[in-house]
């Protein structure tokens, strides 16, 4: 691939990625947004990271050691550090460095 080419697509997607988050802005700057919008907007984070949350876990192998050790250990660390500072960038660091030194040492 040429450089003209891999600058064209970049250009591209940043002015997609732009577009995609100016969007409500320009349609909902004015007015309140629909019913169905401000429904969308309230539930879906919360439907995505239960998504997310479960897809971490489909590889999960109980039936041969470490028995999802870390990936359930990992799981918890999240959990109890979120309730305890409500912070989510302490709480996903916390947990993968957790996960990244069980799957090194066990």
């Amino acid at each position: 691939m040429s450089s003209a080419y891999l600058v064209g697509a970049v250009v591209a997607m940043a002015a997609v990625t732009y577009f995609l988050r100016a969007l409500p802005f320009l349609f909902f700057g004015r007015r309140e947004p629909p019913a169905l919008v401000a429904y969308v907007a309230r539930y879906l984070p919360p439907v995505i990271m239960t998504i997310l949350v479960l897809n971490s876990f489909k590889g999960l192998k109980l039936d041969r050691a470490p028995w999802g050790l870390p990936e359930l250990a990992s799981a918890a660390l999240v959990a109890a550090l979120h309730a305890w500072k409500r912070n989510a960038l302490v709480s996903i660091i916390g947990g993968t460095a957790l996960y990244m030194a069980l799957i090194r040492l066990l």
